[in-house]
């Protein structure tokens, strides 16, 4: 994994610091690998990190580098078809039907 862990917060919370793995799916971990949820990932055996590694490694989740990169494809697909988000994204509007006559300022400031 790309990503450090803290090894002083415990396992759910370390696991949900992973860009893609949020609370519930780290939760979801936790219960599927017996590990409880409060304990510190400083205090897992190396067994059970491996355990842990192998698990998310299975689950064939998009996470860290593969799920940005992947949502910039996405994001210029949107571009590329000349979609209305495509076009809103470019001109750097908000993209899901927020108002735009007050407002919106930190949509058209984020360029």
């Amino acid at each position: 994994m790309e990503t450090k862990l803290l090894e002083n917060k415990s396992v759910y919370f370390s696991l949900a610091k992973i860009f893609g793995v949020g609370q519930s799916q780290s939760l979801l971990i936790c219960k599927k690998l017996g590990l409880s949820y409060n304990c510190k990932l400083s205090n897992l055996t190396p067994d059970q990190i491996i355990k842990l590694i192998k698990f998310i490694e299975n689950l064939n989740l998009l996470i860290t580098n593969n799920l940005r990169k992947s949502k910039i494809i996405l994001a210029k697909n949107l571009i590329h078809i000349k979609a209305y988000r495509g076009i809103r994204r470019l001109r750097g509007l908000p993209i899901r039907g927020q108002r735009t006559h007050t407002n919106a300022k930190t949509a058209s400031r984020c360029r």
